[in-house]
């Protein structure tokens, strides 16, 4: 917990949560939520939202199958400030068929960036893959028994030279690539 703040008043308050499913059919969904909302009255043009009422209020819904390739994504915008907002809907799209993992984050600017999509979309998806990875059993192991989880290596906890990959890895611990 952080220490006790010094004398403050709240401005703005951003709210994200992600949550994985198992499908019947099996396959994945992730589903992300964003709410942006003031500790004062906010206007936007013609509209005003009270304190504590979302004026972002979205969200994503990812499928996935068991290689982490986008099946099927849908997007929600129950509170947006502006009546242009909803028109980066259908250009999300673009992400079937992309795969969540190594450069997603540029595959997201590459369909969506800039005037294209939305900034609170991106950022969402840009989180959606790490969600993906914790929810999906297995997600992050190649089918190779003689290769390491794809997390390993990827933070100090997963260092292949430190306790944790020791412990948890040993056939990994110190391993190099061939």
């Amino acid at each position: 917990m952080l220490s006790s703040p010094k004398p403050r008043s709240p401005l703005h308050t951003r709210e994200i949560t992600f949550q994985g499913y198992a499908r019947e059919d099996g396959l994945w969904d992730i589903e992300g939520h964003l709410k942006d909302y003031k500790a004062t009255p906010f206007t936007t043009g013609a509209n005003t939202w009270q304190p504590g009422e979302a004026f972002h209020d979205m969200w994503v819904r990812v499928t996935l199958n068991n290689e982490l390739v986008i099946q099927d994504i849908e997007v929600v915008m129950d509170g947006h400030p502006h009546p242009e907002c909803p028109q980066v809907i259908p250009p999300m799209t673009a992400l079937i068929g992309e795969r969540l993992g190594k450069g997603w984050r540029k595959t997201i600017q590459t369909h969506l960036g800039g005037i294209a999509g939305c900034t609170h979309l991106r950022e969402l998806l840009n989180n959606l893959a790490t969600a993906a990875f914790q929810a999906i059993p297995g997600a992050l192991f190649d089918p190779d028994e003689n290769k390491p989880p794809l997390y390993l290596g990827t933070c100090k906890s997963w260092d292949f030279n430190g306790p944790v990959v020791m412990r948890a890895y040993p056939k990994f611990y110190k391993w190099k690539a061939d």
